[in-house]
């Protein structure tokens, strides 16, 4: 079992940054951040694969969005600059526990979930 806790949601202006964190209780292999507008389906955002390090990100963020990991606070960080209203979404954190090539971009492939953070972004 791996418990995913989130932080660092919230109200921002365009064009302003915002740090999400995800604290991870157990072994992993892939964590990744995933968004959802009211509407619209779960989208990926960004991927690391924790052990080697390798990321991999959706189109839409690419540039502007960072994802890292901290192997001694077990913990996943997506920075988000230059955020725009499209941004707007809960953003979730998901985890593979499952060995298998890199990357993971498939909701369905994901094991764990967090509880979700809400990042809204005014005009």
């Amino acid at each position: 079992q791996v418990q995913l806790v989130e932080s660092g949601g919230g109200l921002v202006q365009a064009g302003g940054s915002l740090r999400l964190s995800c604290a991870a209780s157990g072994r992993t292999y892939t964590m990744a951040w995933f968004r959802q507008a009211p509407g619209k389906e779960r989208e990926f955002v960004a991927a690391v694969l924790w052990g080697a390090g390798s990321t991999n990100y959706a189109d839409s963020v690419k540039g502007r969005f960072t994802i890292s990991r901290d192997k001694a606070k077990n913990t996943v960080y997506l920075q988000m600059n230059s955020l725009k209203p499209d941004d707007t979404a809960l953003y979730y954190c998901a985890a593979d526990t499952r060995l298998r090539p890199f990357p993971v971009v498939a909701p369905p492939d994901y094991d764990y979930w967090g509880q979700g953070t809400q990042v809204t972004v005014s005009s």
